[in-house]
């Protein structure tokens, strides 16, 4: 979910992306909204993309619908496999389902996720569901990558990018205390009217550090993959209209007509997802760009917190996101 932001700069990713013929990616989530229109960017350049989402019927009609509106001029692949990330073991049979596919991957794009959803401590895993399906499922599932993107990365002219799907929501963290020692801080409640979105925001600024702490692995080990997070920008997806603001009775259709004019479509919300995936400019100028915030189309900003730069923070997250993992032999 993106915060109220004006239109997007423009930007044309059939111009100004990297020929991706012969590279292959993953988008999580790539049925439908802004996974949907970043599929289609990345197979008009020529890429062999996988989309990994639950059910099948949705992506096969996703996919048909992808052909019927053509992939010309890159005339790439398009495949798929499941994956669920409500479960982190789902996810993980996902990540193992497509290593039994392909032996290469360039380009993963972790966009799937829930946005303001009533809390729930999921009965398997005692986690908030922001937390689980946002953050440690596409932890798991990346891990479960990390082979074949350092496979890939060692090969010769590599561009490797793993991109983390955020939001600027963020920014409702500015003043408040966070931590994510245990699994206690995960499953943080918050109060107020905007406690959902915090939640919400909370599985996000995990997404932003995580990248940050994953750049950090692959550089001290020499892997040359880039990561970044960024915000897609105001976007008219499937997930804002079933946001609680759109549900109510009378004022969730004047929110509907309002944000209908000021949201920019999918295609464009996919920009920056794209930009960070495929623009030659990351390539050119990868140490501006290694564990990098973007912003619509490709704009390398401050984020909208300090908690996004922490780097105590960003270590915490993963130690504890490990500890979890591994009390269930994940």
């Amino acid at each position: 979910m993106g915060s109220f932001t004006s239109k997007q700069p423009k930007f044309d990713p059939a111009k100004d992306l990297a020929n991706l013929t012969g590279k292959v990616a993953i988008v999580t989530g790539g049925n439908s909204g802004i996974g949907y229109a970043t599929v289609q960017h990345l197979a008009r350049r020529g890429a062999k993309v996988y989309i990994g989402a639950r059910s099948e019927e949705r992506v096969k009609a996703a996919i048909e619908r992808l052909h019927a509106e053509g992939l010309e001029p890159g005339n790439g692949e398009l495949d798929w496999f499941q994956l669920d990330l409500s479960d982190p073991r789902k996810a993980k049979e996902g990540a193992e389902a497509f290593l039994a596919k392909e032996k290469r991957l360039d380009i993963l794009v972790n966009n799937a996720g829930i946005m303001r959803v009533p809390y729930r401590i999921d009965k398997t895993f005692g986690i908030q569901d922001n937390m689980l399906v946002n953050h440690v499922s596409p932890f798991l599932f990346t891990k479960t990558l990390l082979p074949i993107l350092v496979q890939t990365a060692k090969e010769p002219g590599s561009d490797v990018r793993v991109v983390m799907v955020a939001s600027g929501t963020i920014s409702t963290l500015k003043g408040d205390e966070v931590h994510f020692r245990d699994i206690n801080d995960f499953n943080r409640k918050f109060s107020g009217i905007l406690a959902d979105l915090k939640r919400y925001a909370l599985s996000k600024l995990a997404n932003v550090l995580y990248a940050k702490q994953l750049q950090k692995k692959f550089d001290s080990e020499g892997v040359p993959i880039t990561v970044m997070s960024l915000h897609p920008g105001s976007v008219n997806t499937e997930g804002v209209w079933k946001d609680p603001s759109m549900q109510t009775f009378m004022v969730g259709p004047l929110i509907k007509t309002v944000l209908r004019w000021i949201f920019v479509s999918p295609t464009e919300g996919a920009y920056a997802s794209v930009f960070a995936a495929a623009s030659p400019v990351v390539k050119a100028e990868r140490d501006r760009y290694k564990g990098a915030w973007l912003e619509p189309p490709g704009k390398l900003v401050t984020p909208p917190t300090s908690h996004a730069e922490d780097k105590e923070l960003a270590e915490e997250l993963w130690k504890t996101t490990e500890t979890i993992l591994q009390s269930f032999n994940l």
